[in-house]
């Protein structure tokens, strides 16, 4: 029998509604994009922090059963570094795992995550979590649009291409990268001339001579193969004037689309992986040292007093201001210094 148009047209209106409730495999799973400027692999090699990522998407997604998936885009592919903060808060971009200072020019509070000397071990880094400036720290965040997902706090090192820079006089004269504005004025106090860039702009930085040390994290340190370049290393595994917060971070306008039980997904697989990053961190510690030595570079390591200068100098300059800055950032100050 030939169909009539008065049959195709309702065939075509019930089609939506077949596929809404007639075939429940059709329910599309909501994708959540995840942004980051480090180095791609696998989620059993490479930088401990795309690994994370990975693992972080596989567990959602299984979880789940297949509602929720995370694609992760390395490399800084999806967007670039200093857009993604912004894109989070905007609802352009799902999720990033983000040096939390990298966005201080937008909401000057997350300076406090890279404040010179503030946090120099793991032990004091870990309890911000829990404690009241953590608890402050995560209610600016959900202010400014941002969810915190997992809390990832990482040891930083000085790669230098002459002697290493491990006192205040060591600077002096010297192109440092620091990695945050407050980092900056520490150095600058201490002579140096200071270089605003990203982790990932390291290597063109020190290759073309534009800068002659490097401050990051260990883990940046290997992934970005700073030791082709770097005659000298302070490290950062017994204590450091430099730990960053790198957590992984969502967006709250996309956070707040999804039900609950997702939402209760999310946080839980980020808490449980915590101590899969704090690990890896750690053990870049270690490594990083393996790495410069076995490439001829000299490593040392920062005694008590010295990280003891190095604090004086970043109280008199960075803290004060940061603290000038906002009732808000002197309220963050005051909570983290009593995290002992």
């Amino acid at each position: 029998m030939t169909p009539t148009r008065r049959g195709l047209v309702a065939a075509t209106l019930a089609a939506p509604a077949l596929l809404r409730f007639g075939l429940g495999a059709a329910q599309a799973a909501t994708i959540l994009k995840l942004s980051h400027q480090f180095p791609g692999g696998t989620i059993d090699e490479g930088d401990f922090r795309d690994r994370m990522c990975r693992m972080f998407a596989k567990q959602v997604g299984e979880r789940s059963k297949g509602a929720l998936e995370v694609q992760v885009y390395p490399g800084s592919s999806l967007m670039k570094t200093n857009a993604q903060f912004g894109a989070m808060r905007k609802g352009a971009l799902d999720m990033s795992l983000y040096p939390m200072p990298y966005a201080g020019g937008e909401v000057p509070e997350t300076n406090i995550g890279l404040m010179p000397a503030l946090v120099t071990s793991y032990a004091q880094a870990l309890a911000w979590k829990t404690a009241p400036v953590g608890r402050k720290l995560t209610e600016i965040m959900l202010a400014k649009g941002i969810v915190l997902v997992s809390w990832v706090w990482q040891a930083g090192g000085v790669a230098s291409r002459e002697a290493p820079l491990l006192t205040p006089e060591d600077v002096k004269g010297r192109k440092v990268r620091g990695g945050s504005r407050e980092m900056d004025m520490m150095l600058k106090e201490a002579g140096a001339a200071t270089l605003s860039i990203p982790s990932n702009e390291s290597y063109a930085a020190m290759q073309t001579g534009a800068c002659d040390a490097v401050i990051t994290s260990s883990t940046s340190l290997i992934s970005f193969r700073l030791e082709e370049l770097s005659k000298g290393l302070v490290s950062g595994r017994e204590r450091s004037y430099w730990f960053m917060l790198e957590p992984i971070m969502m967006s709250k306008i996309v956070f707040d689309r999804l039900p609950k039980d997702q939402q209760d997904l999310i946080m839980a697989v980020g808490a449980e992986l915590e101590p899969f990053g704090q690990a890896g961190a750690k053990a870049d510690d270690t490594r990083v040292e393996e790495l410069f030595a076995k490439a001829g570079a000299k490593v040392v390591q920062l005694d008590e007093p010295t990280l003891g200068r190095w604090r004086d100098i970043a109280r008199a300059t960075a803290w004060k201001d940061y603290a000038g800055k906002s009732a808000s950032c002197a309220e963050l100050l005051k909570l983290a210094e009593q995290v002992a």
